[in-house]
Parts: C-alpha cells; sequence; structure tokens
C-alpha cells in the first residue's frame, strides 16, 4: 500500500466520497477546498494510496498566515522583530474514518511541516499555527510539540527553529 500526498486536483480525487466524522471538515473539501486552491487562498494536499488513486485517506490545507509576536509565549519572542511573525497555517487536516488510528494525522502534519520548512529557505516563514477545531485536535497537535498562543488555548503554534 504505498501511499503519497500530492495537491489536490478535482478532476482525479474524490472529495465527496471522503468522510471523516467532522461535517465542517467534509464540507470543506467537497466545497471550498478547490475554490481556495484556485484562487490562491489555500493549497489542499491529499494522501491517497497509489492503488486508488482517486480516493482520498486524508487531507491538509495550508495558507500563508501571520502571528503577533504578543502572542508567543515569552521565551519564543526572543530576536524576533516587533511586527507580525511570519507563518504557515494548517487551515484543515483531517482522516478518513476508515483510516483513523492509523497513523495518517502524524503523516500530513508531517507533511506541512516539510512544506513550512522549504518555504522557510525560499520565502522566510517562523512558525506554523493552526486552530485546533476541538480540545480532542488540541491534544493531537500539543502532544506533537505545539504551544498554545497566548489569547486563545485552540489556536496552537510550533516555531519552526533555525535555518
Amino acid at each position: 500500500m504505498p501511499l503519497r500526498l500530492v495537491r489536490l486536483d478535482a478532476r482525479l480525487h474524490d472529495r465527496n466520497g471522503f468522510t471523516c466524522g467532522e461535517p465542517a471538515l467534509d464540507a470543506y473539501l467537497r466545497h471550498q477546498a478547490g475554490q481556495h486552491q484556485r484562487d490562491g487562498i489555500a493549497t489542499t494536499h491529499v494522501l491517497i494510496d497509489d492503488s486508488a488513486t482517486s480516493r482520498i485517506l486524508g487531507y491538509c490545507s495550508l495558507a500563508a498566515a501571520q502571528a503577533n509576536i504578543e502572542d508567543l509565549q515569552p521565551t519564543d519572542r526572543k530576536r524576533l522583530p516587533a511586527y507580525p511573525v511570519p507563518a504557515v497555517r494548517i487551515g484543515r487536516l483531517a482522516v478518513a474514518i476508515d483510516g483513523q488510528g492509523n497513523g495518517y494525522g502524524a503523516l500530513l502534519l508531517g507533511h506541512a511541516m516539510n512544506c513550512a520548512m522549504q518555504l522557510r529557505t525560499q520565502l522566510g516563514v517562523k512558525l506554523v499555527l493552526v486552530d485546533a477545531l476541538n480540545e480532542r485536535a488540541a491534544r493531537f497537535y500539543r502532544a506533537c510539540g505545539f504551544r498554545e498562543v497566548a489569547a486563545n488555548a485552540m489556536t496552537l503554534y510550533l516555531p519552526l527553529g533555525k535555518g
């Protein structure tokens, strides 16, 4: 079962067949992901199996973002400018119900981090942000090292460290 992460292609990938158990995440993939990608708002990356390339096992959407320095933990503010800090936002991350528990979420998160690191070398990115949908999602991100911003316990970030 060779897995791959590729950019969403509405002509190839079955968005309507994807169900993760969270209606808002299913609806985003079906109705907005393609439009956001075309309009340059966000890119959506889908996890597929090479033996069934139209079936989406999971997805994540990424967009440019920024964070206010005041929202970061005091130790993460060192050596940062007083203006907003450049970031990548994980807008959505979801795994199909029948694929949950197989590590696909960690695989998608790793892909998002790799994309952020590539952008860091080309553009300048300091953080990865995520707005956790619920406490279960927030626990997942915290377990991966994300930290809460000062203003909102459901918005978390992960510094990318030194290049």
